[in-house]
């Protein structure tokens, strides 16, 4: 049996931008994410206080929340920066601040709230509650987590649970990736990520034996948890994320809309559920993932480790299928399927080579698709559209249109008339206007409600209009006008001023950090990170790989598994494996050694040769 209680239900989109953090508003976001100036964990997503303060003003009118990502580790110098960006976010009104480094908590910061971002490698439930005992608001889960980790995560924790369910993956566990520190310099845990794992690879055994050849066997498809929400609601989660703050803005409108029409269907089946902030969100397109950059989608290891989680032959957006080729001409073609094919699509598919080939639409005629080149087709050839540029030609327009209920009551009282106006949350406003009372010979209920309903750009949609009028009282439609907007006005800053964000609550002595050790994988690299993990009861700590220079060991520690992908998991009984060990992956001049952890279920990379 469902309990009774209604939890509040996050939507968390991405915002690269001012202009995207607004749209993901529009288009049905309880919450969006957005880089701060500096110090983010992508480096080229990070946007202006001024640009921040003014998504904060736009978002809060629909209780919507706006997080900034302050995600990075921090070196000594960076300290007083990051200090004062955190005041300014605070002073501006932002909800909570995502963040990886600790040495944050021993800064002279005000009291805003705090995410541990999956940066931290939020799997333990014993580093999750120290989280809840430090006064964290929010934990954003690692996403190799299985449905059944998360629930007994959940059982054991109050704090708010963060999961992603769309968009592109990390490999390894969050926070745990060094590849590309160790071989460029520029590290993931402080936003410079070189996608490592985007690169083909050549896979050999220890005798030289080439097992697999330029294949990019470290990039996974994309999330998409679509068909598990409600699953994922059950197990606890209250927050669900959507990846993207370096995606395009048709992207976000697009994904953020398919995922508010999914979950709305949940709450109104589930009114134990309901959404996180207020209005009603209307978009003008049907939502739909695969029109968006999609490597194909992957529910992860939700369910366990029981589908392939890598795109081997290509790290691109393959977009959605449309169908085999029929026919074949000099220069065009016919192709199955239900799928209507514009001029100016882009179309792809994988050569005999198993590469991802492109080309362009020219025109379509009778059914008969014109490339702007002629690619070398074959009969049969599997079709993927990975740009509909009709689609896209609508999303570049307004899409979406979020509206919160109101009611008005208009009333007439011994000086004239007053309205008031009643949202959906219960905020009000009542203004009063002089005006002498005239009789009409004239219905004038019509008009009223015609003017008084015009709310256009406002926030707002008329709901309700009561009228409680003695007589046919005539009211000049300018001043049902005037009216009606102090009412918006009124309405506008009762919401602003009956907006509350909660503080954190500082726990008067630091709990006890669940290890006496930490290695490397505790990304510290800043003084106040090593004091505050000191007086957190740790006794030895690693510098940071950052700032101290290490060989041979792991730079990548990962759930998935080449040798269950090539069908050669020791685990698994009756499976021939006849590979001599270790295993290397070879990228241009750059060699890494796996190494599996059985136990764990995990993958280990090391870079064992960066030769120049």
């Amino acid at each position: 049996m469902y309990s009774r209680t209604v939890r509040k239900i996050e939507l968390l989109s991405p915002a690269g931008n001012l202009e995207t953090g607004i749209e993901a508003i529009n288009h049905g976001a309880d919450a969006v994410y957005i880089g701060a100036p500096r110090f983010s964990a992508r480096a080229a997503a990070g946007n202006s206080l001024y640009d921040i303060r003014r998504l904060v003003e736009y978002a809060h009118q629909y209780r919507a929340k706006v997080y900034v990502a302050l995600n990075t580790i921090l070196y000594d110098s960076e300290l007083p920066e990051a200090e004062e960006i955190i005041r300014e976010c605070y002073d501006i009104g932002v909800d909570a601040l995502i963040i990886q480094d600790m040495g944050i908590l021993k800064l002279d910061i005000p009291p805003i709230p705090l995410h541990a971002s999956t940066q931290c490698d939020n799997r333990d439930i014993d580093k999750i509650r120290f989280f809840e005992k430090l006064g964290f608001a929010q934990v954003v889960l690692a996403r190799e987590l299985s449905l059944e980790d998360i629930k007994t995560i959940a059982k054991r924790t109050n704090l708010s649970l963060e999961v992603f369910v769309h968009g592109a993956l990390c490999v390894s566990c969050s926070g745990q990736c060094y590849i590309s520190q160790s071989v460029t310099g520029r590290s993931a845990n402080r936003g410079e990520c070189a996608q490592f794992c985007r690169l083909p690879y050549t896979l050999q055994d220890a005798t030289g034996k080439t097992l697999a050849r330029y294949k990019h066997l470290l990039s996974p498809k994309d999330l998409n948890q679509s068909g598990n929400l409600e699953k994922l609601l059950d197990a606890g989660v209250s927050s669900l994320k959507i990846e993207g703050r370096l995606k395009e803005t048709s992207y976000v409108k697009n994904i953020t809309a398919y995922y508010r029409q999914k979950l709305d269907a949940i709450f109104e089946k589930r009114p134990e559920y309901a959404r996180a902030s207020s209005g009603t969100t209307t978009p003008f397109f049907v939502p739909d993932p695969a029109k968006s950059f999609n490597r194909g989608f992957t529910s992860y290891f939700l369910h366990g480790r029981k589908e392939p989680v890598v795109s081997p032959d290509t790290p691109k957006s393959t977009g959605e299928p449309i169908g085999n080729i029929k026919d074949l001409n000099r220069n065009f073609f016919t192709a199955t399927g239900q799928k209507t094919i514009h001029n100016g699509d882009g179309l792809c598919f994988f050569n005999e080579r198993k590469e991802l080939q492109g080309f362009r639409v020219n025109k379509v005629t009778d059914g008969k698709i014109f490339p702007a080149e002629m690619p070398s087709l074959s009969i049969g050839t599997t079709l993927y559209r990975n740009f509909d540029r009709e689609f896209e030609k609508t999303l570049a327009q307004k899409s979406a249109e979020r509206k919160i209920n109101i009611d008005f009551v208009l009333e007439e009282d011994e000086f004239g008339f007053s309205l008031t106006a009643t949202d959906e949350d219960g905020c009000q406003t009542n203004i009063r206007h002089a005006f002498p009372k005239e009789i009409s010979p004239k219905n004038q209920k019509e008009n009223q409600e015609q003017q008084l309903s015009k709310l256009g750009n406002t926030p707002f949609q008329l709901d309700k209009l009561t009228i409680t009028f003695s007589m046919n009282w005539f009211i000049p439609s300018s001043v049902l006008s005037n009216m009606r907007r102090r009412a918006v006005e009124g309405l506008l800053a009762e919401r602003k001023n009956n907006y509350l964000r909660p503080e954190r609550k500082i726990p008067p002595i630091s709990p006890v950090y669940p290890e006496k050790n930490l290695s490397y994988l505790a990304n510290v690299a800043n003084r106040k990170a090593l004091t505050f993990y000191k007086q957190s009861g740790v006794e030895t700590i690693e510098p940071a790989f950052e700032t101290e220079a290490k060989t041979n060991v792991p730079v990548m520690f990962t759930k998935h598994c080449i040798l269950h992908q090539m069908g050669c998991c020791k685990k698994e009984t009756n499976v021939k494996n006849d590979l001599v060990e270790p295993l290397f992956l070879f990228s241009g001049k750059n060699r890494f050694q796996l190494k599996f952890d059985c136990g764990r279920c995990e993958m280990q990379v090391i870079n064992i040769a960066h030769y120049r």
